[in-house]
């Protein structure tokens, strides 16, 4: 693996079993994404943008292929190994917050960092809340928060551990235009401030264009559009590179 590479994946696919037989739903997958990268996977509802999300976080396990995430690898070890590095290494940011309702918004944001057991859990989660524009609302717990507060919240907690890496299901996904102004901004600044590697996954072509690179999922195949030598200011032309087991390497867009 390179070393300025914080993912990288090598023929990486998915098969379920089902009533009907197996159904594969990831093709293999081979990338990188280079540390501090901000990177964005579009496509279609069940393309399976949400399965690849899910295998890069350690979430869920391969069928085939390996991943390696800041060096390690990730398809050898077992789920408490695949948590302990999710707690040191990864945030992760939930289309549906995923914030626990018995627990204030300073305890929510607090909790992935007394798991890893920072003593100063409390006083970083005040400063990230802060942060994020809600210190008034610490106290409050989930069901008394708007959609943007509790999308705000789940930032919050997702960059409390300062994780290297950052991955965002449909972050602005339930929110309204106001909202998710306020939640794209927060995303990239703390991306920039932190050197975070952050990856996305949405349907909005708007907030895809804000990240470096762009990635589309299509029945379970991942392409990068590729800049056209040839194409002018007058006669802007792209092609499509499906990316293969064969071919991990990458041309940055944008």
């Amino acid at each position: 693996m390179t070393p300025d590479n914080m993912i990288q994946t090598i023929g990486i696919s998915k098969t379920v079993t089902t009533a009907q037989g197996e159904l594969q739903i990831l093709k293999p997958i081979s990338f990188e994404v280079k540390a501090g990268e901000s990177v964005a996977i579009v496509g279609a509802s069940g393309s399976g943008k949400s399965t690849l999300l899910s295998l890069l976080a350690g979430l869920d396990q391969v069928s085939e292929g390996k991943i390696y995430l800041d060096q390690q690898a990730l398809h050898d070890m077992d789920e408490e190994q695949r948590a302990q590095l999710r707690g040191a290494k990864v945030g992760f940011i939930f289309q549906s917050f995923m914030l626990v309702q018995s627990l204030t918004a300073l305890e929510n944001i607090m909790l992935p960092a007394e798991i890893v057991g920072y003593p100063d859990a409390k006083k970083r989660a005040q400063d990230i809340l802060e942060l994020v524009g809600l210190g008034h609302r610490g106290s409050h717990y989930p069901n008394q928060l708007s959609g943007g507060e509790q999308q705000r919240v789940a930032i919050a907690r997702a960059f409390i551990t300062k994780p290297k890496i950052l991955f965002a299901d449909e972050p602005t996904g339930n929110l309204d235009a106001a909202n998710s102004d306020k939640v794209e901004k927060l995303l990239f600044e703390l991306n920039r401030d932190s050197n975070t590697t952050l990856i996305l996954v949405t349907h909005d072509q708007e907030l895809a264009a804000k990240c470096q690179r762009q990635l589309h999922m299509q029945a379970g195949e991942l392409t990068e559009p590729l800049a056209n030598p040839e194409s002018t200011a007058t006669n802007k032309e792209s092609s499509t590179e499906q990316l293969t087991p064969n071919d991990t390497q990458q041309r940055q867009v944008g």
